[in-house]
């Protein structure tokens, strides 16, 4: 996946030039951050932001998702600072990737119906921007789509979590594709 690939979905919807000079902005940066950063498969970290923000750009969703999208990373997995964010980005791109970050951290352990409905309760309540859970799903798809790499176990229990928090949560949402594929 390469930027010139999502610039391209972007331009197939007519995207305003200023938005894609955005999306530019936010893909240096995120490269730059995640310089040196590799995912258990071996390519370069800034490929899962990149496909994270493909699969937005395909939902239709705003140039602020999308620039969020590449940057949702950034505050867990490297020394950028909510404060740049703000700087670059904005007030809004910050609260988007803040908001992610926090669903991150939500440690799924149990198996139990009830749970999983309480903790789906728990991710609509805790963002205040819809987009925050879009990027999360968006986020937990790429991540689906390359669960080969990682050990049995751990895909055994990621996958638990997609069928219990995150395939409902897309359903509840009216993301039929975004389910199916989960």
């Amino acid at each position: 996946m390469s930027l010139e690939e999502l610039l391209g979905v972007l331009k197939n919807q007519n995207r305003d030039d200023d938005n894609l000079h955005l999306v530019r902005r936010a893909f240096d940066f995120a490269a730059r951050a995640h310089r040196g950063q590799y995912r258990i498969s071996g390519e370069a970290f800034i490929q899962h932001p990149l496909h994270v923000a493909r699969v937005v750009s395909e939902l239709e969703m705003d140039i602020i998702s999308v620039v969020a999208a590449l940057c949702h990373d950034l505050l867990e997995d490297t020394d950028v600072e909510r404060q740049e964010l703000v700087l670059e980005f904005g007030e809004e791109v910050a609260q988007i990737v803040e908001g992610v970050t926090k669903l991150s951290r939500i440690d799924f352990k149990s198996k139990e119906e009830q749970q999983a409905e309480n903790l789906r309760k728990m991710f609509l309540a805790m963002a205040e921007d819809l987009r925050v859970i879009i990027i999360k799903l968006a986020d937990r798809l790429h991540n689906m789509r390359t669960l080969g790499c990682v050990p049995k176990t751990k895909q055994q229990q990621k996958s638990r979590e997609t069928l219990d928090i995150y395939a409902p949560l897309a359903h509840r949402l009216g993301m039929f594709r975004v389910k199916m594929e989960l």
